[in-house]
């Protein structure tokens, strides 16, 4: 099962970065544009298949919705890129890490596609990104992704959540919706090197709405947020 798992993951990576080339010749005409992302969507889907995984969306009407939205979700491994994929909307934009732009072309399609990456180590620097986020999200009606937990998560629950999300939603006055993967355990396990063929359940919640919230509503608003996304994990884990 070890060499099986390894096979799996470097069949993972060798994918991303192979098929990235595809998503950067498509993406290069229009250069640095949000609409590329349904490319780097597609470049995704077919993996599931390869993989023998079996993703269950429920609530998926509560993401028919045109209007801008963040959209906040649980984080447990890389894996997680395949499986939101499945639910990614259309103009909606990633939240990544910065070291993911370093990840040749992977990084590179990723940047093509719109993804916005913050550095975080340089608090200031993130505030003024999501700033600048939170005025697009009208301008341009964008839907924002976030992991609030800001790192993986591989303890089967869910960290403490970082308030970015919620700052960036309630500044822009737009609705989060909670989106909870249910655990990875009974097919894939780091520690153990397994990753065999199984089921995942995607719960997409219903949107919270944050018109009249202020700054100070935040830390409730999160811990709100988290208690809802926690509960859905446990029921559907």
């Amino acid at each position: 099962p070890a060499f099986r798992y390894f096979c799996k993951m470097t069949f993972y990576k060798l994918w991303l970065f192979t098929l990235s080339i595809l998503v950067i010749i498509i993406s290069i005409p229009r250069g640095r544009n949000v609409a590329n992302i349904k490319f780097l969507r597609m470049s995704f889907l077919p993996l599931k298949y390869i993989f023998g995984l079996k993703i269950v969306v429920k609530g998926k009407e509560n993401l028919r919705t045109k209007k801008p939205f963040v959209l906040v979700l649980n984080h447990q491994t890389s894996l997680d890129i395949m499986v939101m994929m499945e639910i990614l909307p259309n103009r909606c934009v990633p939240i990544a890490k910065k070291e993911i732009l370093y990840m040749g072309t992977f990084g590179l399609a990723c940047w093509l596609s719109g993804l916005i990456f913050i550095d975080r180590k340089k608090r200031e620097e993130s505030i003024t990104t999501l700033t600048e986020v939170a005025h697009s999200l009208h301008k341009e009606n964008l839907r924002v992704l976030i992991f609030p937990e800001g790192t993986r998560n591989r303890g089967g629950s869910m960290l403490p959540f970082k308030r970015g999300a919620f700052q960036l939603a309630v500044k822009a006055q737009v609705p989060i919706i909670p989106v909870v993967i249910s655990s990875y355990r009974n097919f894939y396990n780091q520690k153990e090197k397994r990753f065999t063929p199984g089921k995942s359940i995607i719960q997409v919640l219903p949107e919270v709405d944050t018109v009249g919230l202020g700054p100070d509503d935040v830390p409730k608003l999160t811990e709100q947020v988290r208690d809802s996304m926690l509960t859905a994990f446990q029921g559907i884990s």
